[in-house]
């Protein structure tokens, strides 16, 4: 489903207020889950969360933590619990795993590092454990208590932050932020905007680290698309966010299909926009993502000119983000019994 635009205004409306009650519900019953005392994992737990649902850039900046660690020596695993696969695990992904096995995202971190997806998140990392890694970075699951998390990063988009500060479904929060605060080491702000600077401004209030970065295309494709007149197509959390990385490495947008976050694309609707690009003398282009449930349901290689554009995290303060990451880590160690 695509999140309501009631969902990102500044201040609740109508809609938003009709369904407080429902909201108070849901926040209340996932704040005192938050509470629990959770396993403490064999190897230090990094948590790479968001306070609200939909897309602020988890997976880059999980992806920007394992290099953090790779370059310190460690040996990172990912753990998921696979959003949009079928697959409960806990399962190391292989080649042979689709989307629709593991969902998308444990499918792009493993090209980076073990991923390991697990429905029940302390038996991921025992398995995380048992194949040699010594951090497991968790993609999602800061609102999940069954991990104790060693270092908690609440990833934000600048331009939405928190929108109307209500939890589901009147608002985007996953629970209350009085219940979500306590969680949290740090905020990474990702993009410009007044929604996450507030956002980053009561995390310094209340002593939180704060970071913040962008996501930028890869440089290595970014020209390729310099005055290249394109279709566009997403199926992410905020799909205009594509739009704009495009439009800001030069291409010519002259067409974009906005689709539900991990989309499973049928054979109808990628032909449709195949078509479309086609008959229009225009590049078809996704994210990564896409291509990952594209691959999964059309057959790999089916759409063999079909373009991707991948981005990365850059960030302001890259030394002072490292230095926090394995400050966390030492720590760990040091507090082992």
């Amino acid at each position: 489903m695509r999140a309501p635009a009631f969902w990102w205004r500044p201040r609740p409306t109508w809609p938003a207020n009709l369904l407080r009650p429902a909201g108070w519900i849901y926040g209340s019953v996932t704040g005192r889950r938050m509470r629990r005392t959770g396993e403490r994992a064999a190897l230090p737990v990094i948590c790479i969360g968001n306070f609200t649902v939909g897309g602020a850039g988890k997976t880059p900046t999980a992806l920007a933590v394992a290099a953090v660690l790779e370059a310190a020596g460690e040996s990172p695993a990912f753990l998921s619990r696979g959003y949009g696969g079928h697959l409960r695990g806990p399962v190391q992904v292989q080649p042979q795993h689709g989307a629709t096995d593991v969902g998308d995202e444990p499918m792009l971190l493993a090209a980076a590092a073990p991923a390991i997806v697990a429905a029940e998140r302390p038996a991921g990392a025992r398995l995380a454990s048992e194949i040699g890694a010594t951090v497991l970075i968790m993609d999602d699951g800061l609102q999940n208590p069954s991990l104790r998390k060693d270092c908690a990063l609440a990833v934000v988009d600048g331009a939405t932050g928190i929108g109307n500060g209500l939890p589901l479904p009147a608002g985007p929060l996953r629970a209350p932020m009085k219940a979500q605060w306590p969680a949290v080491d740090a905020v990474l702000v990702i993009g410009q905007g007044a929604a996450g600077e507030t956002v980053a401004q009561q995390a310094e209030a209340l002593g939180k680290r704060v970071f913040r970065g962008r996501l930028a295309p890869d440089p290595t494709l970014a020209d390729t698309f310099g005055g290249r007149r394109v279709l566009a197509f997403a199926g992410i959390g905020r799909p205009e966010k594509f739009f704009e990385t495009l439009r800001a490495c030069g291409a010519i947008v002259e067409e974009t299909r906005a689709f539900p976050d991990h989309h499973p694309y049928n054979r109808g609707e990628l032909e449709s926009l195949r078509r479309e690009a086609e008959a229009r003398g225009v590049q078809a282009v996704t994210t990564e993502k896409d291509l990952v449930r594209i691959g999964g349901s059309n057959g790999p290689g089916a759409w063999s000119d079909l373009m991707v554009l991948p981005v990365r995290l850059q960030l302001d303060d890259k030394s002072g983000f490292r230095n926090f990451i394995l400050r966390r880590i030492g720590d760990r160690r040091l507090s082992r019994p």
